[in-house]
């Protein structure tokens, strides 16, 4: 096994006794510079999970390869006793916002411990028989993709139990978008409990330093954590996910196109939910007659069982062939469409009304401001909105340059 090494990002002196410690890689790199998840590298972290009682937090994007690290690590005798799901479930086929039972895993006997229903935390009975805590889950690097607010319940009750946690890296696909709002904490939700941007550019990683290093844990606990980094990464580098990391993001184009089209969770648009095309087409009846694409949300099992404007035809704008990759390339999300989608909106008194749907939220806690809704209504322009960011954004790109484990280009 390799040796475990201090690494100092360029943090402050104060935060030299929370300092984490992360498995360093020192092989040569391949020709191809080719990405190696942290799951991936096996020969780094299997010896040190020997003798331990595991715990995982997982779900379908926790793999080796093609092969789930559950099963993976089961067969090289690692003894996990307990899965933390979050959600969507351990296996991937709950529906977003639905709650997820505790079960037993068909496959394993392993109990499966859900955090997204009855409770969103380890109790202390939980973590008693656990010495280390593994998190592998795939993120998109979008504040309100809810599992880096999963990541910060599990290292507080790691810090709370005295236990470990290992962090298995994974790529940002979207990592050098860094853009958005900044949190307006009065605005704290489910989807948004930190002071970071719409898109924050850290992998899993990088963020749960900063969370450490920044004491946004509950009563500023510090969790003592593991990391095993992505080999042969930067944050510049493209990165196409192999699996499908929740079930409305069943493409790289929804993936990319996520930080900026997720907004219209909260206004009254449905924005693919209800077909097989999430995130990248967006629409509503009452835009016929303004657009010529149309498409109609169905009801499907796992995805959307009850999406807006279900059965109706819906017109509006198709981003399935728009250049996502461009647009992940500009480090900027893309605020246009919902400007042009309110200004072609015949009734303007509906368009930010989530009463009036089955809509997640409301714009404010999608954005994380309580200006957006009236920028967008009073005709503001993209650089007046863009403006109104600072110097929240530029200040929050400065702090993160202390968390980051990989080469940034920002």
């Amino acid at each position: 096994m390799k040796q475990v090494k201090l690494i100092l990002p360029a943090m402050t002196i104060a935060l030299i006794p929370f300092l984490l410690f992360a498995f360093k890689d020192k092989r040569p790199l391949p020709e191809t510079s080719q990405i190696i998840t942290g799951a991936d590298q096996t020969e780094l972290y299997v010896d040190y999970l020997k003798g331990k009682r595991v715990a995982i937090m997982a779900n379908p994007t926790t793999i080796i390869g093609k092969k789930h690290l559950v099963d993976s690590l089961q067969s090289l005798g690692i003894n996990i006793v307990k899965v933390f799901g979050p959600e969507h479930g351990f296996r991937g086929n709950a529906s977003a916002g639905v709650e997820v039972k505790d079960e037993k895993d068909a496959a394993t006997g392993i109990p499966i411990i859900s955090l997204y229903g009855g409770k969103n935390k380890p109790s202390k009975q939980d973590m008693a028989n656990v010495d280390v805590l593994i998190y592998d889950l795939q993120d998109v690097g979008v504040r309100f993709y809810t599992n880096i607010n999963a990541l910060s319940r599990l290292m507080e009750a790691c810090a709370e139990n005295g236990k470990e946690m290992l962090i298995l890296d994974r790529p940002n696909p979207n990592a050098n978008v860094i853009d958005g709002a900044v949190l307006d904490m009065k605005y704290k939700s489910g989807i948004g409990m930190f002071p970071i941007p719409m898109s924050h550019g850290l992998t899993v990683a990088e963020f749960a330093q900063m969370a450490n290093g920044e004491g946004w844990l509950t009563n500023k606990v510090k969790c003592k954590l593991k990391i095993v980094k992505v080999a042969n990464y930067s944050h510049d580098m493209p990165y196409t996910l192999p699996v499908k990391p929740s079930p409305n993001l069943n493409t790289q184009q929804s993936i990319l196109l996520y930080p900026s089209t997720c907004m219209f969770e909260a206004v009254y648009v449905n924005h693919g939910r209800g077909t097989m095309f999430p995130f990248t087409i967006l629409g509503s009846p009452e835009l016929k007659g303004k657009y010529a694409f149309s498409f109609t949300p169905k009801s499907i099992k796992g995805m959307a069982e009850t999406p807006i404007f279900m059965n109706q035809v819906c017109y509006g704008i198709d981003l399935r062939k728009y250049d996502a990759e461009a647009l992940r390339n500009s480090g900027k999300i893309n605020i246009k469409w919902i400007m042009e989608l309110y200004k072609a909106h015949p009734y303007k008194e509906k368009f930010f009304n989530s009463k009036l749907s089955n809509q997640m939220n409301n714009i404010e806690i999608q954005i994380g401001n309580g200006i957006f809704r009236k920028q967008i209504i009073n005709g503001a322009s993209e650089a007046e909105i863009r403006a109104s960011w600072e110097p929240g954004l530029s200040d929050y790109k400065k702090m993160r340059k202390k968390y980051l484990l990989y080469p940034d280009k920002s």
